[in-house]
């Protein structure tokens, strides 16, 4: 019995790393699907916005928790821009979490994939420093679309994050004020093999891993530096 014991605790210790990397596998993959549908219909986010953007915070597949009044729960990762300005290439992602009491009406479906962008170098800050809530610790807005989406200067409409999203195909400004978002730290471990955190990796201090390529191929090949 002892011996069977320890047997099935050795499968678990192997078995428990390999199963939380195929998780955040998925998500990257689900984040970059997202990402794609998103930058890809007319009434998405424009490239002329993040190209004016100093990170993303992607969170695909947001489930409601309860019809109505219920929560909703979603993890994703933050993108940032290379370079001390982040005026240079996209870097490592690193995991966060997202957090709200309800997100209204959802056009009827189960789930939403949020892209939220990073106007303004104060905005990452808020992001990074610990947990944030959107129209509170930073000022948030539903992204434009389309014309409105030419020449639109987030300093002078003072909005640190737009936010866009996508529902069966349906896009629309859904509204994440009061949403929270903090760092997924037992992720990152998942992702990067060792404690680290969310300054850490925007800062470029670990490369990228192979499983983030696809999502950082196409948020460069989407978008121009800002240098």
């Amino acid at each position: 019995m002892k011996k069977n014991l320890c047997i099935l605790a050795f499968g678990l210790i192997v078995t428990l790393p390999l199963f939380a990397q195929k998780k955040i596998d998925d998500r990257l993959e689900k984040s970059t699907t997202a990402m794609q549908a998103i930058l890809q219909s007319d009434k998405g986010l424009p490239t002329s916005i993040l190209d004016h953007a100093h990170c993303v915070l992607i969170f695909p597949s947001v489930k409601k928790v309860a019809i109505g009044i219920g929560g909703s729960y979603g993890r994703g990762e933050l993108v940032c821009r290379k370079g001390s300005d982040m005026a240079g290439s996209w870097g490592a992602p690193a995991m966060y979490a997202l957090d709200q009491g309800s997100l209204g009406v959802q056009l009827g479906s189960t789930a939403t994939d949020f892209v939220l962008v990073v106007m303004r170098h104060g905005g990452v800050e808020q992001i990074l420093n610990g947990k944030t809530k959107l129209g509170g610790n930073a000022a948030a807005a539903a992204g434009p679309t389309g014309a409105q989406a030419t020449g639109y200067n987030a300093d002078a409409m003072k909005v640190d994050v737009l936010t866009y999203s996508r529902s069966k195909g349906l896009f629309a400004g859904v509204s994440l004020e009061g949403a929270s978002m903090d760092a997924d730290r037992d992720a990152n471990k998942a992702l990067y093999g060792k404690e680290i955190t969310a300054q850490e990796i925007i800062s470029g201090s670990v490369p990228a891993p192979a499983a983030a390529q696809s999502l950082i191929s196409l948020l460069d090949n989407s978008s121009g530096s800002r240098k």
